[in-house]
């Protein structure tokens, strides 16, 4: 059986440089890192290094969901690949983006995550990340 991936293409408003340091920036990650509209601002606190590790603590009514991860790869502006662990993801799960300089002021974001435990795990995930990079446009775009 194939492993299972997702991959997600956006352009974001915002010159290439802005929109990949705002990935390793814990006050900006924190105004977008919101898998659904109405969830208040997560927590997050990083250290943007590879091997470097960050936690981001969503909320969802009365219920924490911490996300952690280390960062594996950093190529500034380009690459940006880091693990992803959460009681939603499966081991192994890994988030990897690539930014690509459309004009000064557009960027194209192409986000990709392999390893879910099932299809409705991925559908999930792609569901949240969809309203992330939505969520990102519109914060540096604002």
């Amino acid at each position: 059986m194939a492993e299972l991936s997702i991959t997600i293409k956006r352009n974001v408003n915002a010159p290439i440089e802005k929109v990949f340091d705002a990935w390793l920036d814990p006050q900006i990650l924190s105004k977008f890192m919101i898998p659904m509209k109405g969830m208040p601002e997560p927590q997050v606190e990083n250290d943007p290094r590879v091997g470097g590790k960050f936690t981001i603590t969503m909320q969802a009514g009365d219920q924490s969901l911490p996300h952690s991860g280390e960062y594996i790869t950093i190529d500034r502006p380009n690459t940006l690949v880091f693990s992803w662990v959460s009681d939603h993801s499966a081991e192994g799960s890994r988030v990897s983006l690539d930014f690509l300089d459309l004009d000064e002021h557009t960027t194209e974001v192409t986000l990709t995550q392999v390893k879910f435990f099932d299809e409705p795990a991925m559908r999930d995930h792609e569901g949240g990340w969809t309203n992330i990079l939505e969520t990102l446009n519109t914060y540096l775009a604002g």
